[in-house]
């Protein structure tokens, strides 16, 4: 099933953000399913993109875009307040590439 977020979704009154919760009420209001059920697919969906991301798995979303995990080098940085040099260890970032679709935005 495909839900598409449409002219007449309204975001959460914390501002231009769009929360959690926001996508679960669009996914009741679209398919008509409880809120409950409704809040327990959109927390599996994160869950299992989660996992995949822990494992090092690239994701996949067409139209959306691809979400994988990239190794960070170790540096050196600097304390803003102090100026002092800090070093910064390796580690992962998550990044992602927007598809075709969501680059044309406007």
């Amino acid at each position: 099933m495909v839900v598409e977020i449409g002219a007449d979704f309204a975001p959460s009154p914390e501002g231009n953000a769009l929360i959690k919760l926001d996508i679960i009420n669009e996914v009741v209001n679209k398919t008509g399913i409880t809120k409950t059920k409704a809040e327990m697919a959109v927390e599996t969906v994160f869950e299992s993109m989660k996992k995949a991301l822990e494992q090092g798995d690239r994701i996949e979303l067409r139209g959306f875009g691809v979400f994988n995990v990239k190794p960070r080098k170790t540096g050196i940085g600097r304390n803003p307040r102090t100026g002092a040099e800090v070093s910064i260890p390796p580690g992962k970032a998550v990044r992602f590439k927007p598809g075709k679709e969501l680059q044309t935005l406007q």
